[in-house]
């Protein structure tokens, strides 16, 4: 028998939230606008999360680990198992503060064989079908990693993204760059094992450089060291002959609610049922 295709959602949910903080809440539970739930009366809080989470499922994920620093307890106790949500949700910790590869790669060991789709909580994202074409392209394409790219014109913010428009190949990934020529940042991401087994390498190398191998839990103290954004993994895996695709969307948007002025934005425009 043919085992149907195991989609998993990985969503690193390890910050501080410092831009935006104090909150009362994790922010990637800040209410959002409103959802119906099974079995009760009445429209009911959407936090920031359950829009990426929705869209995962959308693309075809049927279970998601969200990847946290210690303390961030109340995601777990809102969310739950992911019943209400029809996905079979669970929690990993990462205990260096290292970037969102060495969270990611928490979840490693539970991965094998299964395709990746990637977003961040507290970004919101359109169009709903986003995570639903990056799967299809993965399958109709030859790339180990399909990036969904979005308009901006902050290039020093983001990662910017240069790909041939015609086969979407993407040739480089350039981290809050000042190529101001390049219109598209990449925001969204899936990926066939063959990358999981390459950030887990990438890691696993950058850790020893780090911190020997002295266990993560033991360390007293913490080395100089400056964030790893999970761009320089997938330019680093380009350069290593690994394929990246790009599927643009011209008219797709991106909002990070983790700056005062884009909540505000974020409040203004998710507040109708």
């Amino acid at each position: 028998m043919i085992q149907p295709e195991r989609i998993v959602g990985l969503v690193p949910a390890a910050g501080q939230g410092s831009r935006i903080s104090p909150l009362p809440m994790s922010k990637e539970l800040f209410p959002l606008g409103f959802r119906t739930v099974a079995d009760k009366v009445g429209p009911r809080p959407k936090v920031a999360c359950h829009y990426l989470l929705d869209a995962m499922q959308q693309g075809g994920a049927q279970e998601a680990f969200l990847i946290l620093r210690p303390g961030k307890w109340d995601i777990p106790e809102f969310l739950g198992d992911g019943s209400d949500l029809g996905l079979r949700l669970a929690y990993l910790t990462v205990h260096v503060p290292f970037g969102v590869p060495f969270s990611l790669n928490q979840a490693y060991p539970f991965l094998q064989g299964a395709v990746v789709v990637m977003g961040f909580p507290d970004i919101l994202i359109q169009p709903r079908d986003a995570y639903q074409r990056l799967v299809r392209r993965l399958h109709q394409g030859q790339g180990d990693v399909v990036l969904g790219l979005f308009p901006t014109d902050q290039p020093d913010k983001v990662g910017v993204v240069d790909f041939d428009q015609t086969s979407g190949k993407v040739v480089g990934i350039y981290e809050k760059s000042n190529l101001t020529h390049l219109p598209y940042m990449w925001a969204i991401a899936a990926w066939r094992p063959s990358f999981s087994e390459f950030l887990h390498r990438f890691v696993m190398d950058r850790q020893r450089q780090l911190i020997g191998d002295r266990a993560p839990h033991g360390l007293t103290a913490l080395p100089p060291y400056t964030e790893t954004p999970i761009g320089d993994v997938i330019h680093a895996a380009l350069e290593a002959g690994l394929q990246v695709e790009a599927e643009p969307f011209p008219q797709g948007t991106y909002l990070d609610i983790g700056t005062p002025d884009n909540l505000i934005t974020a409040i203004q425009q998710y507040t109708t049922f």
